[in-house]
């Protein structure tokens, strides 16, 4: 059984920081694709940050130099690093694990920046 667990989620005034993190379990790990998602009321899911087995890198425009996202494959686990938060990355966010038609979902977490 797949499972995707995110943790790390919270409030935290604009300029803080937060870190996610993914526990994977039932995939071969290491050759996902790990993602990070999100998605704010009222719009739809957006991509955040990607990582590709092979170490290639892919972010949204928006959270370019403020976020960073990293796995352990020791742990089955992938991160998602966010520094200088402002209140518009307030959202569910969701990690996201693919390998081809492979495509499974974490039940997301809320992160809200709010002073």
């Amino acid at each position: 059984q797949v499972q995707l667990v995110e943790s790390g989620g919270g409030s935290v005034q604009p300029g803080g920081s937060l870190r996610l993190s993914c526990a994977a379990s039932g995939i071969f790990f290491h050759v996902y694709t790990m993602a990070w998602y999100r998605q704010a009321p009222g719009k739809q899911r957006e991509l955040v940050a990607s990582l590709t087995a092979g170490g290639l890198t892919n972010y949204a425009d928006s959270v370019k130099g403020r976020f960073t996202i990293s796995r352990d494959t020791a742990k089955n686990t992938a991160s998602l690093q966010m520094n200088s938060l402002k209140p518009e990355d307030t959202a569910v966010y969701y990690c996201n694990g693919r390998r081809g038609t492979a495509n499974y979902w974490g039940q997301g977490t809320q992160v809200t920046v709010s002073s």
